[in-house]
Order: structure tokens, then C-alpha cells, then sequence
């Protein structure tokens, strides 16, 4: 007797495999996210380019937080899958594809300038001013090309997270994170919906028809972090609750952990060392129960006395 396997094929709409996909990505299955998208078969041209943008941008979520080194094979797929299209298809979903690809590149390439030897690295020090420069330009360029509201914003996110960790631009970047959060609290997004992330920790989330609460929770966690050095505790404390807390609706699993950390950051400056230390040994368990290296890293670094906030390249450039 011999045991013989079956595959049982079903019919799934494209967008509620791709939302499925989408809420395991922003919980931190990235594997299972990926091995969903991956069993997915499209017949047309459109639909296996959604696929390969929303693995690539899985894979991009899980080198941020995982450390993995995955993004890169699945862009250069993706971007294939949606060249078939250019050409052929000039209506406004396609220019929301278009665009969103070239968003991911934009976040790998920023990924790829603060992430350094495995660490996170802040400031121009020892990096390309041309390469730094190429990214500014290609933010610009997607804020000015971007088909929606939404879309803009994460646009204008990035622009600031380039001014304050990539060329320690501090009295830039705020007006650009403004600029997001208004995108995110009203903004209206198109079909496809806009993803993004970033920053000192950087995450990425969809957007909706009336905002994205994932963009307001970057923006309120980096401007909580220029309230924080300008020594205003209670606005710090109240953008980063609120952060946490749109976190935690949107779902975002290592996100959520990782504004923890910031308010734990709040109850070391207040003096509950204590608290601050409880809270930080949960946070590095769960984060490395569920894979997220990077902030379990950052969590270790907190016990050991490192403040998560601190942007050392600044300092030794002197600005």
C-alpha cells in the first residue's frame, strides 16, 4: 500500500490573495507569506505582476527586520513581469504598478545605505555623496510622479528619513514627516495601494481609500524622536502611544515591538529603570521567537545601556 499525494487547486480573487499575503508580511510570517504568493498562478500579465511585487516587497520586509538578504533576486523578477507590461497597458492601474516598483527600489537602495555590515548606521560618514544623493533624487522624483495622496506621502516619509539618517539633515527631515502625516490622516490611495517603510527601524504598510494607518505610525514614531531631542517628553510620549497604537490595529507585529522600544526609551528617561528593563526583556523575546533579529538586536543593545535613539554618525560629523 502506498500513500499517494493530492493537490487540491482552488480559485482565490487576486486581491484577497494578495491582502492575505499582505497581513502575514506586516505580521512578520514572511515565509508563509511568500509561500502563498508563490502558489498563486495568474494567466495574465497584470496579475503575475502584482504577485511579483507584493513577494518582492515581502522579501523586503523580512532582510529589514529577519536580516535576511532577499529583496534583491525578487526585484529584479518583479521588475521583468511588469517591463512585459510597459507598453502595453498605459491606464491608471498600471501607472499605480509603476510606481509602486519603483518605491521598492527606493527602499532597498535606503535599506542598503543605513544597514551597514549587518548594523544599523546613521549619517554620510564613509558613505557615496553620489549614491546618497541618487536616493534624495529618486524620492523627489516619486513624490512628483506618485498617482495618489497616499502614495505621496510615503514619498515625503522617505525624503525625510534620507535627511535625518542618510545626510543627518535634522532641521530637514520634520517638514517632510508633517507632510506624510497629513497624507496618511486624509489622503485618498488608488487601486493598488501604496507600501512603504523605513526609518531607524522601518516597516512598510498598505494603504486605504481614507489614509493609511501605517503611514501615520511612521511619521508620529520620527517626529516623536525629534520631540524626544529637543527634550519634550510629553509630545514624545504622545506621538509614540498613538504610533504604537496604529501599529497594533494595522497589525504589524515587529512594528508594534519595535515602538515599544521607544517608549521603554521614555521610562529610562523618567527614572523606572526597572520598568524600562522588564519591558525591553519581553520585547527581545518576542522578537526573536518570531524571527525579527534586528530588533531583538536593538532590545539586547537597550539592556546593555545603548539608547535606541542615539544617531552616533551624526555626532562624529559634527552636526
Amino acid at each position: 500500500m502506498t500513500n499517494t499525494a493530492s493537490t487540491l487547486r482552488t480559485a482565490v480573487p487576486l486581491d484577497e490573495l494578495i491582502a492575505a499575503a499582505r497581513e502575514l508580511r506586516i505580521c512578520g510570517r514572511w515565509e508563509r507569506a511568500t509561500r502563498l504568493l508563490d502558489s498563486a498562478e495568474a494567466t495574465d500579465p497584470r496579475s503575475r505582476a502584482r504577485l511579483a511585487l507584493a513577494a518582492a516587497e515581502v522579501a523586503l520586509e523580512s532582510d529589514w527586520f529577519g536580516g535576511t538578504a532577499l529583496a534583491g533576486p525578487r526585484l529584479a523578477a518583479a521588475e521583468e513581469f511588469v517591463e512585459v507590461l510597459d507598453g502595453k497597458l498605459a491606464d491608471e492601474a498600471h501607472s499605480y504598478i509603476g510606481w509602486d516598483l519603483d518605491f521598492l527600489r527606493l527602499r532597498h537602495g535606503y535599506l542598503g545605505q543605513v544597514r551597514v555590515d549587518g548594523a544599523f548606521r546613521a549619517g554620510p560618514d564613509g558613505k557615496d555623496p553620489d549614491a546618497l544623493a541618487a536616493l534624495r533624487t529618486h524620492a523627489e522624483r516619486l513624490r512628483g510622479g506618485a498617482p495618489d495622496d497616499v502614495r505621496r506621502g510615503w514619498a515625503e516619509m522617505y525624503l525625510g528619513l534620507v535627511a535625518d539618517n542618510l545626510f543627518a539633515e535634522r532641521d530637514l527631515a520634520p517638514g517632510h514627516y508633517e507632510a506624510a502625516l497629513r497624507a496618511g490622516e486624509a489622503g485618498e490611495a488608488g487601486e493598488a495601494g501604496a507600501t512603504g517603510e523605513a526609518g531607524a527601524t522601518g516597516e512598510a504598510g498598505g494603504s486605504h481609500d481614507c489614509g493609511d494607518d501605517l503611514l501615520v505610525r511612521e511619521a508620529l514614531r520620527h517626529l516623536g524622536d525629534h520631540d524626544h531631542d529637543h527634550g519634550d517628553h510629553a509630545r514624545a510620549r504622545e506621538r509614540w502611544s498613538r504610533a504604537t497604537e496604529l501599529g497594533a490595529r494595522a497589525g504589524t507585529v515587529p512594528g508594534t515591538l519595535s515602538q515599544q522600544l521607544l517608549l521603554a526609551v521614555l521610562a529610562r528617561d523618567a527614572g523606572d529603570e526597572a520598568g524600562a528593563v522588564a519591558l525591553v526583556g519581553e520585547i527581545a523575546r518576542w522578537a526573536g521567537a518570531i524571527g525579527a533579529v534586528t530588533i531583538e538586536t536593538q532590545a539586547r543593545g537597550f539592556l546593555a545601556g545603548v539608547d535606541p535613539t542615539a544617531a552616533p554618525a551624526a555626532a562624529e560629523s559634527g552636526s
